[in-house]
């Protein structure tokens, strides 16, 4: 029933569960999905033995049969997962846990919450068997606005055109330039990160878990300097980072089960570096000039700013000598995407009053 729903909507509540999303508030919801045109599916479910927690999910998505982004309010609790190509999982996980830290925990603005985040995130389309789902109109319009423009220009409009591809090339090709520094910094980082853990499979106490978490570790070096061998403009870099923060997480996780200890909660990495590895809680800080805000942060970052120290912030090359990386140019933000969710994640709530933040948010 909550799949034939989603098929025809991208809203459903559950008739016992409507105490928590109204249906002038469910409608609301659905129409800003339908006017976005993104795949973007919300269920409003009761906490009953029909819908079991651990699979709820992912029955939803299969039954449903749309590749897009779901997420699903059971009771008290909300999770979220979507197909790779709509958000990654990295991004997903990002998004997530930014809402639930929001401190929403009200049907209504956590589901608007997460929505108004995703539509900006989501890659696709909606579907068509949404009436009225937006995007096709205003797509067929587009491409007439460019035909007609190429019409009326004539040579000087294809010439106009050119000079512009030219340029734009030349500037992704000097931004991917200063990214790969920083991306291979990164990477031989992480490297030296596995060269220390002196973990052996193995090694006596060694578990099925902890080789699991090792193999992923060492996969996820090898596949980020493959990912930045491949990369030819700057949006490639984002891949690249998602894994590194990927391989971060895995070697925490590893650390913990080989020291008894908790496992981590997944969260992004170190704001001030992502080289520091997941972060541990939030710090209130502010840049220079800016409003504090809640930034997650390692914890030896978080000792240093509640001692009103400066935290140790990546520093990067610029015209102007070297600076954090929330002070460097637009070439940085597919890097800090990688790691943080995007622009449409918590990374602009991070960014904000920062010249990096400015750009990302900019039209």
């Amino acid at each position: 029933a909550v799949a034939d729903a989603l098929k025809k909507s991208p809203v459903y509540v559950d008739p016992r569960a409507e105490s928590q999303l109204s249906k002038p508030d469910a409608e609301a919801l659905a129409k800003k999905i339908k006017d976005a045109g993104k795949p973007v599916f919300v269920a409003v479910l009761p906490q009953s033995a029909e819908f079991p927690p651990g699979s709820v999910l992912q029955d939803v998505r299969s039954l449903t049969g749309i590749t897009g982004l779901y997420a699903i309010r059971l009771g008290e609790g909300f999770n979220a997962g979507a197909d790779a190509r709509v958000m990654s999982k990295n991004a997903v996980a990002n998004l997530t846990g930014a809402v639930k830290r929001s401190g929403a925990h009200d049907a209504t603005s956590e589901l608007n919450s997460f929505v108004d985040q995703a539509l900006q995130q989501a890659r696709g389309k909606a579907p068509g068997s949404w009436s009225g789902s937006g995007g096709g109109g205003s797509a067929t319009a587009a491409w007439l606005a460019v035909g007609g423009v190429l019409v009326v220009g004539g040579g000087a409009g294809y010439a106009l055109l050119r000079r512009s591809r030219k340029k734009r090339a030349e500037r992704e090709r000097a931004e991917l330039d200063a990214l790969r520094t920083v991306v291979d910094e990164d990477i031989t980082a992480y490297g030296e990160e596995l060269d220390r853990l002196a973990f052996t499979p193995s090694e006596s106490g060694a578990t099925d878990e902890m080789r699991k978490d090792y193999e992923y570790a060492l996969d996820a070096y090898d596949k980020a300097k493959e990912q930045m061998a491949a990369a030819r403009v700057p949006r490639d870099v984002q891949p690249v980072t998602e894994t590194l923060a990927d391989g971060r997480f895995a070697l925490a996780t590893l650390a913990a089960r080989r020291n008894r200890a908790p496992l981590p909660e997944r969260r992004v990495p170190c704001f001030f570096d992502p080289r520091h590895g997941p972060s541990v809680v939030d710090v209130q800080w502010a840049p220079a000039g800016g409003v504090p805000r809640p930034v997650p942060a390692c914890a030896a970052d978080v000792a240093r700013v509640n001692a009103g120290q400066d935290p140790e912030a990546r520093m990067v090359h610029t015209d102007q000598g070297p600076q954090p990386y929330w002070n460097a140019g637009p070439a940085y933000g597919p890097w800090a995407g990688g790691y943080f969710g995007g622009a449409g994640g918590i990374l602009g709530g991070l960014l904000v009053g920062t010249m990096l933040g400015g750009l990302i948010s900019a039209p």
